[in-house]
């Protein structure tokens, strides 16, 4: 995995994928940013009139419940109905699923309309995407008895999709093989938008490969680790504002040397 992984860095910047994100507005100038840091080009059209041209002419797709309402979610719904029909991979990132009613039921609606290569969230999350009672408070995750590794397999079994969960130690499985990245900083935690970003980059790497396996641990991964190098970084009377920009600013560097060198993972076979 490590291989196939590092082989994306060098692709994404050559090639430049256009990310078509349908996001929130709390983290939409993040999302652009983090994308453009990686090498890729972000677009972010939201109005159902246009949605279905503009992602024709995308290389992935990414979708991002964070501020759903009946509007985005129409638009939703038509990109990620046109993304499967060209076969352009389709990111779903379901923020606050199961804070409210309405929110889980979209969410499952979206489920059944769309085809989803990838879908990352925290343990709370993707918890209740398969069903589980757990009450999700907002955005953040609440602890489950369950690992995150344990839980992302038995989600990719039940959406059949890979599964990407955020947590102290991040997780990506098909069902079949699980790898596990620990890697990462608290100070993530406390800025607005990582997780949203995460998905982006996520997305960046879907758009330049057909190994979505190897794009998901290569995003989620580079965000944990430049959340690590950002915060190292800092000095003593420097905070979260500071971070914040030095995690745009480890992202835009981030290479396959960096990566190596700083990546902790391991693998396993679940099934």
């Amino acid at each position: 995995m490590k291989l196939s992984a590092t082989d994306l860095f060098e692709k994404i910047r050559e090639r430049k994928p256009l990310v078509h994100q349908i996001t929130n507005f709390v983290t939409v100038n993040d999302c652009a940013n983090a994308t453009l840091a990686i090498g890729g080009s972000p677009v972010m059209t939201s109005s159902p009139k246009e949605v279905e041209d503009m992602v024709k002419l995308a290389d992935a797709l990414v979708l991002n419940f964070g501020t759903i309402d009946e509007r985005s979610f129409e638009a939703m719904e038509l990109a990620g109905r046109t993304a499967n029909s060209r076969n352009i991979p389709v990111i779903f990132d379901p923020v606050g699923v199961g804070a409210t009613p309405y929110r889980t039921e979209k969410a499952s609606e979206l489920l059944e309309k769309v085809s989803f290569q990838i879908i990352r969230g925290n343990a709370s999350e993707i918890h209740r995407l398969i069903g589980g009672d757990i009450v999700t408070r907002g955005v953040d995750s609440k602890e489950l008895a369950i690992s995150n590794a344990a839980l992302a397999a038995s989600a990719a079994d039940r959406l059949n999709s890979i599964i990407v969960v955020s947590g102290a130690i991040d997780a990506v499985s098909d069902g079949k093989q699980t790898t596990n990245i620990d890697n990462g900083n608290v100070l993530l935690t406390n800025v607005t938008g990582t997780g949203c970003m995460a998905t982006a980059l996520i997305g960046a790497f879907s758009g330049v490969t057909d190994d979505y396996y190897a794009a998901a641990v290569a995003g989620i991964s580079t965000m944990s680790i430049s959340g690590e190098l950002a915060a190292e970084s800092l000095q003593k009377n420097e905070g979260t504002g500071t971070f914040r920009v030095r995690l745009i600013d480890a992202i835009s560097t981030m290479n396959k040397k960096t990566w190596l060198k700083e990546v902790k993972i391991n693998e396993e076979i679940t099934n």
